[in-house]
């Protein structure tokens, strides 16, 4: 019985080596070929991409930095200079006023020195009216009734504010023009003149009416 015994564990044993063995040849199998795909997949590679060449080194070109052309300090400095020279403290705006008839108007048979006394102050403003913001229809009425009141409470001189412009599209005096047109063709106005800075400048005139 003990014989038995023994030589079923011999033949347990050598089946198990055998089992082993098998397994050893099989994973050495499948090495082999996880070479051999490697070695054709390197070739098939090697043999697309052909002869390989290392890259030649291209020497780059550094272009010298363009000179600046020298500043004239000096033509700057006397083209300063001249500015400052027209730019004169002595300059006086009421000549320019005396001047150009676009700043002020007469009505025919009123003498020139009107104006002059109307932009000197001669007579005190004793009424304005603030066209600002205003469309040009409701300008032209306000304009209108403006002009009546003062004529109903003996009002001579009045300041009419039409604006400068800067809050308009195209920062242009949209009313100052039309303003102007306006005034003329009132019996009523004997003249007017573009407003002093202290007044209002560009943006206002000075207007005298009928006593």
């Amino acid at each position: 019985m003990s014989s038995f015994k023994n030589l079923a564990d011999l033949k347990s044993l050598s089946q198990q080596l055998k089992q082993q063995e098998e397994s050893r040849q099989r994973a050495e199998a499948e090495r082999l070929e996880r070479e051999k795909k490697a070695r054709e997949e390197a070739n098939i590679f090697r043999s697309s991409v052909g002869k390989v060449e290392a890259l030649k080194t291209v020497v780059k070109h550094h272009p010298a930095p363009a000179r600046l052309e020298p500043l004239p300090f000096q033509h700057i400095a006397d083209e300063q200079a001249a500015l400052q020279e027209s730019l004169s403290d002595e300059f006086d705006a009421d000549s320019l006023l005396e001047t150009d008839e676009n700043l002020s108007y007469t009505r025919s048979g009123v003498g020139q020195d009107v104006v002059r006394k109307l932009r000197k102050g001669h007579w005190v403003i004793q009424a304005q009216l603030d066209l600002h913001g205003l469309r040009r229809d409701e300008a032209r009425d306000s304009l209108g009734e403006f002009l009546r009141k003062c004529m109903r409470n003996g009002t001579r001189c009045v300041r009419i504010i039409h604006g400068k412009g800067l809050g308009s599209v195209n920062k242009e005096p949209v009313l100052k023009q039309k303003v102007r047109n306006w005034l003329i063709q009132k019996d009523e106005v004997l003249a007017f003149s573009q407003a002093t800075a202290a007044d209002g400048g560009s943006g206002a005139l000075i207007v005298l009416l009928k006593s």
